[in-house]
């Protein structure tokens, strides 16, 4: 006979949402493309006066080429990577920027969380291992947030692994 009540929630010792880090918000992005613009429109004015009027044209092709390399920036910002540990299971949800999602299932007690770090630099990869399937952890994340999620993810894994 269990002990253990199986209607009882599961006990959720480690939550995390990892994602991509955007310093530029939407308002910041339009100021930028505001000022790109002007720019482009008065450098246009000035080749057109001049009489070269086809370069004015291919000003505009900058504000194209600006704003498209942001949207593919913010489409790849729309990653995320869900980190979820209870008793008896790690389970990591990998949702793509396309919105594909991929769950991996690990066994806290088997897995092993392996970090690599480069003096003065510090962690460059966070990986998950577990019976020869190896996982990387968070790798669009800059190395403070890296230290940070790695510190608390092996402080639940060593809670876990002591009861």
């Amino acid at each position: 006979m269990s002990d253990r009540n199986s209607d009882a929630p599961v006990e959720i010792v480690f939550k995390a949402e990892l994602k991509p880090y955007r310093s530029l918000s939407p308002r910041g992005f339009a100021m930028l493309l505001m000022f790109v613009a002007g720019t482009c429109f008065a450098s246009g004015l000035l080749f057109w006066s001049l009489g070269a009027w086809p370069i004015a044209g291919f000003f505009g092709l900058d504000i194209l080429a600006i704003q498209f390399a942001f949207r593919l920036n913010y489409r790849a910002a729309r990653a995320r990577e869900f980190v979820e540990m209870t008793r008896d299971r790690i389970e990591i949800r990998r949702v793509a920027a396309s919105g594909k999602t991929e769950v991996f299932d690990f066994n806290p007690y088997w897995a092993r969380f392996e970090v690599e770090r480069v003096p003065d630099w510090g962690i460059t990869r966070m990986m998950l291992a577990s019976h020869g399937r190896r996982l990387a952890i968070g790798n669009f994340l800059n190395p403070d947030d890296r230290e940070g999620f790695a510190t608390a993810f092996q402080d639940a894994l060593a809670r876990v692994r002591s009861n």
